[in-house]
């Protein structure tokens, strides 16, 4: 099954959220768990949680993603920063886990003042301290662009982090296709040699989601600025590269793009859609 979606405003709720994605013909999507920018999580209704699950399953969406703060840096020098990261962290955790079996995604952090390998290992540690056996809710550690002291923008960065999370079948990858490329990987002309690259690195099994996103900016440039799908460097053949390779497209796809519109989302979603199935 393809499954795709986009980011969606959790502003009516879970149920108005699933009614959104099906009618841009998505089967999945993507929301923030709370304020980007940081902040207060809205209370869960109940009723709407309920309508939510009983509606879900009934279009086709089977899985959903949340999505992090931007400002969470849980891999900071700051102890007081970085335990006020680690509440918000088990705080979505939690949130999570009253929609069950799903996914969360959470950008890597930044290293600010210290070695990007230590605040990879901060990282590790925060995974350790919170997540639990008993939780089903999987973390996607999105990949990075390298902007400023940001980690996550190197393979053996990523595989630093997961080689140091005791539960392992917890936390994997999601690959940003704006951010690889910008990162320095060359999707467009060399697909399976990043993937290649990847797998040896980190594997290809800790994939859990992509972020479908094309690029304002170059290859290498560490910029991470997304552009509408198909005007950006990256481009629609590229990105369809992506959704149809074989080691990629049994994963939940997830378009972000700027300022886009629900009707932008539904075109995008049907031509990477018939481009999936004309390749099948």
């Amino acid at each position: 099954m393809f499954t795709i979606g986009c980011h969606l405003s959790t502003e009516g709720g879970y149920e108005a959220m699933a009614h959104e994605a099906e009618s841009i013909h998505a089967n999945t999507f993507q929301f923030f768990t709370r304020n980007p920018r940081g902040g207060h999580a809205r209370a869960i209704d109940p009723a709407d949680l309920a309508a939510f699950q009983a509606y879900a399953p009934t279009v086709g969406i089977e899985e959903i993603m949340g999505y992090a703060s931007y400002t969470m840096n849980l891999a900071g020098p700051d102890q007081s920063k970085r335990d006020f990261a680690l509440a918000e962290f088990a705080e979505d955790i939690a949130r999570m886990e009253e929609t069950p079996h799903n996914l969360y995604a959470l950008h890597c952090g930044n290293a600010e003042s210290q070695a990007a390998d230590h605040a990879c290992s901060l990282l590790a540690d925060a995974m350790n301290a919170t997540l639990q056996p008993s939780q089903t809710t999987r973390v996607a550690l999105v990949t990075m662009s390298g902007r400023g002291t940001e980690i996550g923008s190197t393979f053996a960065q990523l595989a630093r982090v997961l080689n140091g999370i005791t539960l392992r079948e917890r936390v994997g990858i999601c690959l940003d296709t704006c951010n690889l490329w910008n990162a320095g990987y060359d999707l467009v002309n060399d697909l399976d040699g990043v993937l290649k690259e990847f797998d040896a690195t980190v594997g290809l099994d800790r994939v859990y989601a992509v972020h479908l996103t094309d690029a304002k900016y170059g290859k290498g440039s560490h910029e991470g600025r997304h552009a509408n799908i198909g005007e950006g460097t990256i481009g629609f053949d590229a990105l369809t590269a992506v959704t149809n390779h074989p080691a990629l497209a049994s994963k939940p796809f997830y378009l972000e793009e700027p300022h886009a519109r629900l009707a932008e989302y539904m075109k995008n979603i049907d031509r990477f859609r018939a481009a999936y199935e004309m390749r099948q």
